[in-house]
């Protein structure tokens, strides 16, 4: 413990993209880019805090697409936006983790762990001699196409009917703020760095998808590319160029030293974080080493698949078991890499397929992010709701939390069995 006290905190993941994202969203904030988006979409519009909500449950839902950076850069922007037309930031913050966490299976899209979840799917078929066809990316998509829709209604109801009452209660109302129109000036500064972000956009694009870009992987691929590995480093990079654009062209920004003085603007809010992630990456750090979690599977698995029910009873099993053991082991690709070496073959010995197995594991899996201790990013989401409550812990989370889980994964539970026994495909 002691040889490995520093090595702990500065290897611990979350510490060192919060910085990299913090620096590109400081940078957009300081410049004045982010209150002219507001200022700029708020104009002429009614019913603007259910427009904002719909808007940061659809970019929660959406960020998978990018990894985990939903966790770190949405968060803020969503209390910052939730602020803007009344409600309460803490709510912000609450409304996109949920939607980030909970609904990390769900998409409209492929995202970057479909193939990383497929790839394990199909050796284990192919291991245990159950499955003869590939099993690619798109073999749940049907599916959380269908599950993206539900399950953002059912955060909207729950946020407007039990969250915004229950934070809003015992506090003092939040004045929706009377932003100005932007000047001529503004706007013209706001359009030009709409455009030097496409262009970056449309630039990094073509470097990761043409047949000879060099952010593509070694094998061609964009699975383990430089793009997809490091997306959170590129998002942050094109936000602070747009923030950078916007300052010097609106006349926030003269010179060098504003630019600096906004990449650190944001930085102060980090020494909570650090204080949290020291003695969270600690703890971390211990549970790896000591491999409880992955103890605690094998036996709760061995457990389970001496059980002898019905197929889709099984499933549900399954999918309970798997939203058990994510309280614990966190990482679907950390869970999955082992959990389908056991569950694939034993699961084709009782008719059901691969595809299935998969789509059932990563119903479990999301259902409980949100509440499980041991996300690694929750030492930044309490940072972040501290910013506007002190007094706000992990059991305050905890309660405001709890009810989308379980109705997300009734929910969740009821869609696939009625998709299972209709024999609906799961995706192609």
């Amino acid at each position: 413990m002691l040889q490995n006290l520093i090595t702990n905190f500065t290897g611990f993941t979350p510490l060192g993209m919060a910085i990299i994202a913090i620096f590109g969203l400081g940078l957009a904030n300081h410049s004045g880019f982010i209150d002219a988006c507001i200022r700029y979409s708020v104009r002429r519009r009614r019913n603007l805090s259910r427009d904002v909500i719909i808007w940061v449950i659809a970019l929660g839902l959406l960020s998978n697409m990018v990894g985990d950076a939903g966790y770190i850069i949405l968060l803020p922007v969503a209390a910052t936006m939730f602020r803007s037309v009344g409600l309460s930031p803490i709510a912000g913050i609450i409304t996109a983790y949920v939607s980030v966490a909970c609904g990390y299976s769900a998409n409209i899209f492929l995202s970057i762990i479909d193939p990383i979840l497929s790839i394990n799917t199909e050796k284990a078929a192919f291991m245990a001699n159950v499955w003869d066809s590939d099993i690619g990316p798109m073999c749940n998509y049907y599916f959380f196409f269908v599950s993206t829709i539900v399950i953002g209604v059912l955060i909207y109801y729950i946020t407007r009917k039990s969250l915004l009452p229950s934070i809003q209660q015992g506090q003092e109302r939040i004045s929706k703020v009377d932003y100005k129109p932007l000047s001529r000036k503004e706007r013209r500064a706001f359009y030009l760095s709409l455009i030097i972000g496409a262009i970056y956009l449309i630039v990094f694009l073509l470097i990761a998808t043409l047949p000879f870009g060099f952010l593509r992987g070694v094998d061609g691929g964009l699975l383990y590319s430089p793009f997809t590995m490091n997306i959170l480093s590129i998002l942050s990079l094109g936000i602070a160029i747009i923030g950078t654009a916007y300052g010097f062209a609106s006349g926030r920004y003269r010179n060098d030293r504003d630019v600096v003085d906004g990449l650190i603007s944001s930085v102060g809010m980090l020494s909570v974080f650090l204080v949290i992630a020291f003695f969270a990456s600690q703890l971390y750090a211990c549970f790896n080493y000591s491999h409880l979690d992955k103890y605690i599977a094998v036996n709760f698995a061995s457990l389970l698949t001496s059980m002898s029910a019905s197929p889709v009873v099984t499933l549900i099993l399954f999918i309970l078991f798997t939203a058990l053991i994510n309280m614990v082991l966190c990482s679907a690709t950390g869970k999955w890499s082992f959990m389908a070496f056991i569950f694939v073959p034993y699961f084709a010995k009782i008719g059901v397929s691969p595809d299935a197995v998969q789509c059932a594991f990563r119903i479990g899996d999301s259902s409980t992010n949100a509440i499980t201790p041991f996300m690694l990013y929750m030492p930044l989401i309490l940072t972040y709701m501290q910013q506007y409550n002190k007094q706000v812990t992990y059991g305050t989370l905890f309660r405001y939390t709890w009810r989308y889980t379980l109705y997300i994964l009734i929910t969740w539970i009821i869609l696939f069995a009625f998709w299972y026994l209709l024999g609906i495909p799961f995706g192609r």
